[in-house]
């Protein structure tokens, strides 16, 4: 069984112009991945044909870059009613643009999500903000280790307009998970395409920390992770689809499972790290 821990289903008519502009870039099959984010039948029949059983559904607040409010909370939750076993729903908060941190969060834990994304480039803020006087963001991850919650927090560069990168380097993960030490956190993309080493230090040096691969081309993981089967029990296949540079799901799966690695280390990423995570 596979999950992807990495889907953005999202509602499109809330995307800022230039980053729908940029989602549409070079997709004859804009119309279609659209039709999902309208209709999960739809998408779990296509995951059907990827051969993927489970995937978690990415949203997040993010105003100035993707153009999106809290709306997308709902959006989510109401989203994954469909088959909630295998649609994980994952939803934020903007510790910047929330009026009452509290309010926002308990409304979350009702909705019934089940991860948090933080995205410092897209939401122009470190990880570690709280640092900083940022005391929303604390008390997001206070809340998530609270109630079992793992929070997933965008590591690398993103191409978006607008984004800014300078956000997306994981060492500011490295105060998180030494101040919330039963939080999860996953760390999206392991830092690509400039940060591989430090994704991987941190991933080593933490209990709580796990690598979610996204994003990178299955066949330069084991380039980008060589000694991957060093953290293969705290890592998590996913596809970042349909992000730019990820044409389809199904082709991620038949390029992670021709990779020169075991059985046991192939099923642990496809499947056996995730279910620890989501239990079913």
């Amino acid at each position: 069984m596979i999950t992807d821990c990495h889907v953005h289903i999202e509602p499109y008519e809330l995307f800022a112009p230039a980053a729908l502009a940029l989602m549409k870039k070079k997709r004859a099959n804009f119309e279609e991945i659209e039709s999902y984010s309208r209709s999960p039948k739809k998408f779990l029949q296509y995951l059907d044909r990827c051969g993927v059983d489970r995937a978690a559904l990415i949203n997040y607040v993010a105003p100035e870059v993707i153009g999106f409010g809290p709306e997308v909370n709902e959006f989510v939750a109401d989203y994954v009613k469909e088959d909630p076993r295998r649609l994980i729903a994952c939803g934020s908060v903007h510790p910047r643009h929330t009026k009452n941190i509290l309010a926002d969060m308990e409304h979350l834990l009702r909705l019934g999500i089940r991860m948090i994304k933080i995205h410092p480039p897209h939401q122009l803020l470190y990880p570690n903000d709280y640092l900083r006087g940022v005391k929303e963001l604390e008390i997001i991850y206070r809340a998530a280790e609270a109630n079992g919650i793992p929070v997933m927090i965008h590591t690398g560069t993103s191409v978006f307009p607008g984004a800014r990168n300078k956000y997306g380097d994981p060492i500011y993960v490295d105060d998180v998970a030494v101040d919330f030490p039963k939080l999860k956190i996953l760390l999206a993309h392991g830092g690509r395409p400039l940060w591989m080493e430090t994704a991987f230090f941190l991933v080593r040096r933490h209990a709580n920390v796990y690598l979610d691969v996204s994003g990178i081309p299955p066949k330069r993981l084991l380039e980008y992770f060589p000694r991957l089967a060093e953290i293969a029990f705290k890592t998590l296949f996913g596809t970042d689809w349909p992000g730019p540079g990820v044409p389809d799901i199904g082709q991620n799966v038949a390029e992670f499972k021709a990779l020169p690695m075991s059985e046991e280390m192939r099923e642990r990423i496809f499947w056996g790290t995730a279910a620890e995570i989501w239990p079913v």
